[in-house]
């Protein structure tokens, strides 16, 4: 096994990789669309700007790069990039404790680098058109509301998780493709109620490079993304080890 700072920092470059790709085509999206309809902003939304395939080619961007970072990383550090998914992991003692804290800050931090290597590469747009590709609750969505469908969608993704990477009997090679492509299809379904994000660390780099580079400050909405997707990852790990006992 690699060492500690060797699996922290795969995790680190490989949430960089995800929140610059994939939060990255959020921003994009928004950025297109101001350039294209007049009176567009952050605060509009993706899905009122463009409709479902705007969802979906977000959708893929994730999904695409979760991909590539499972094939590229996963033997180093197992690519959670995800404090959820460690959280879940330690939580039905597949993973240390003494390791849990160490992955979770290296991916909020990757995530945090990837948000401000976005803004080095796009510019100010990215930050007042593009909110970075924060996710933020949509119109009508109250805060519970935001939290259930946070916590469903990431459900399916740990359920996923455990039986095509974490399972001894799934079949092998498989494990990026499908993790990827159901990340897409949470995006594409559940984008436009509550930003979709199934993952603190990816909602935590925009919101902080947001905040410190004069963009929006959306603070009050990040505990939707901390406790939706970790009881919906603790959830899942549970249920599959209970359906699956022998």
């Amino acid at each position: 096994m690699a060492s500690l700072t060797s699996r922290c920092i795969a995790e680190g470059v490989g949430t960089l990789l995800l929140v610059y790709f994939g939060a990255g085509a959020a921003a994009i999206t928004l950025m297109i669309a101001h350039g294209t309809k007049t009176a567009t902003s952050f605060n509009i939304g993706i899905g009122q700007l463009g409709g479902l395939g705007d969802w979906f080619a977000i959708g893929i961007s994730f999904g695409i790069t979760i991909a590539a970072v499972i094939y590229a990383l996963g033997r180093v550090s197992g690519a959670h990039i995800n404090p959820a998914v460690t959280i879940a992991l330690w939580a039905t003692r597949r993973f240390p404790a003494c390791d849990t804290a160490a992955y979770v800050v290296s991916q909020c931090i990757g995530a945090a680098v990837g948000s401000l290597l976005f803004f080095l590469t796009v510019g100010m747009d990215a930050v007042t058109i593009g909110g970075l590709g924060a996710t933020a609750p949509f119109p009508g969505i109250g805060y519970g509301q935001a939290i259930l469908v946070e916590a469903i969608a990431t459900f399916v993704l740990m359920l996923v998780i455990m039986g095509v990477a974490l399972d001894k009997q799934a079949p092998p090679g498989f494990a990026g493709l499908i993790i990827g492509l159901t990340v897409a299809g949470m995006i594409t379904a559940t984008g436009n109620i509550a930003g979709a994000s199934l993952n603190p660390a990816r909602t935590f780099g925009p919101y902080l490079m947001d905040f410190l580079l004069g963009g929006s400050n959306l603070w009050v909405f990040f505990p939707i993304y901390i406790i939706g997707p970790v009881i919906g990852a603790v959830l899942a790990a549970v249920f599959y080890d209970q359906i699956t006992a022998e």
